[in-house]
């Protein structure tokens, strides 16, 4: 018995070892995950310039899938990747839609357009009005350093069948807003926008700007210019974002999740009408920090923050977080009532010149994956997102918003395994096939032990 018991505690060992190697969770019946690298059209840059467009039908995994994973990067045309302090990637979104399968698809200097009437955005769980903040992916300067994975059993469902229109179908489309600063007199300035900068005055559509409106996205449309240093010339060049897609095909075995965005600036009221207590949101989506005073400057408190309270429509499982900010932002939360925090999510400031570490650029956001199960949301629950900025300078079109995902229910525990979730979630293949090997090795060696001794017709149980 005593060498069995030895044999037992190499057993155990070897497992644990084996379940601690690098891994994919293997939570899914369906494991294989795809991955594949896609390039967005060409769009060019000169010096100061910006590109805004939006690209419909963009190539894109088809099929019923599970989303699992979407990351982005600005790249030129031999691949490489392209630094902030060169081409500013002010954001990307991706946002699905159906449409008809007999519309006309409209062609203008290569970019696809589509009639408003033949195609039909697909929102994601909210929380703003229905044509702001409708994007499945999103992020913007932090986008090399920000986590995106969805983790095992979880992930985005798209492609289901049963749920596109008949006569339609579903396609995908890209908004690249990129700002060019190679020679620009003020490189803050041109990234947040400055309407003095860009020497506008009207919108793109030749609307009068509101007085007070100093920078943001009204000012650096498509095709605007921001201010060169005297007699700067530079190369136009040809850009592309390129964007790797992880995905596994449906089964039953994942788990749906929905995307929420808050948006801190989200003025929304609540009203009951004919259909019962509804919600009316109104997103701005950027905001400006004022300066802070001398005092606080001279105290080194300056902070400014803004906070917006928001009820939510269901409840579920948090699954995942991340918050979005610009230059100055100095972290975000999401909380409840109570101050129970349910996530953090921290900027990444760089201190280099190469791309993913660029000096005084935010370069990545931190993320949250709690524990499956361990954050639960209660419909009509109040929750409240926080956005911090350093206000020591003024900063004009800066964002606060925050990104979670939320399952409506948890994984069923696997049948092999009947502790908690987190005793198991990161035992992987190779660790049952390693004891499984060892587990016969035993089973063998109990056998020779008990030939061994024939004569007392019995031998020791092994006992787990």
């Amino acid at each position: 018995m005593k060498n069995c018991s030895r044999i037992w505690w190499i057993v155990i060992a070897i497992f644990v070892l084996a379940s601690s190697m690098p891994h994919s969770q293997a939570y899914l019946k369906n494991e294989k995950i795809t991955t594949e690298v896609f390039l967005s059209p060409k769009f060019v840059l000169g010096p100061g310039s910006v590109e805004n467009k939006f690209y419909y039908g963009i190539d894109f995994p088809s099929g019923h899938i599970a989303l699992k994973n979407f990351d982005a990067e600005v790249v030129d045309e031999a691949g490489n990747s392209v630094p902030l302090h060169e081409t500013y990637l002010h954001h990307w979104i991706v946002a699905r839609y159906y449409i008809r399968k007999d519309a006309d698809v409209l062609e203008n200097n290569g970019i696809r357009t589509l009639r408003e009437s033949d195609f039909i955005f697909v929102q994601n769980g909210g929380f703003c009005q229905s044509n702001v903040l409708r994007q499945y992916f999103g992020l913007g300067s932090e986008t090399r350093r920000t986590e995106t994975h969805i983790p095992d059993p979880y992930a985005l469902e798209v492609g289901n069948p049963t749920e596109i229109p008949p006569g339609y179908e579903e396609k995908w489309m890209l908004n690249v807003h990129a700002i060019d600063t190679r020679g620009v007199e003020d490189k803050k300035g041109c990234t947040e926008c400055r309407c003095n900068l860009y020497n506008v005055t009207e919108d793109e559509y030749g609307r009068p700007l509101r007085p007070d409106y100093k920078g943001g996205l009204l000012c650096c449309s498509d095709h605007s210019q921001c201010k060169l240093r005297h007699g700067f010339e530079g190369v136009r060049r040809n850009l592309f974002l390129k964007y790797t897609v992880q995905w596994v095909d449906w089964d039953t075995s994942v788990v749906p999740v929905k995307i929420f965005i808050f948006d801190v600036t989200d003025s929304w009221k609540r009203f009951n009408d004919s259909t019962g207590l509804r919600a009316e949101h109104h997103c701005v989506i950027e905001y400006d920090v004022e300066s802070c005073s001398d005092t606080s400057l001279a105290d080194n408190k300056c902070i400014h923050t803004k906070k917006r309270s928001f009820t939510f429509p269901t409840g579920g499982f948090v699954i995942y977080g991340v918050a979005h900010q610009h230059s100055g932002g100095i972290g975000s939360k999401l909380y409840r009532e109570d101050g129970q925090v349910i996530c953090s999510s921290n900027p990444t400031y760089g201190n280099g010149k190469e791309a993913g570490n660029e000096a005084g650029y935010i370069v990545g956001m931190s993320t949250c994956y709690p524990e499956p199960g361990s954050v639960k949301l209660t419909d009509g629950e109040t929750l409240i997102v926080e956005s911090n900025y350093n206000n020591s300078v003024y900063h004009t079109g800066v964002m606060g918003l925050f990104y979670i995902l939320v399952a409506d229910r948890v994984p069923n525990p696997t049948p092999f395994l009947h502790g908690p979730l987190e005793t198991y979630k990161n035992i992987n293949n190779s660790a049952l096939i390693i004891g499984a090997v060892v587990l016969l090795g035993v089973v063998a060696a109990a056998v020779g032990h008990r030939q061994r001794n024939k004569s007392e017709d019995v031998y020791e149980a092994i006992v787990m």
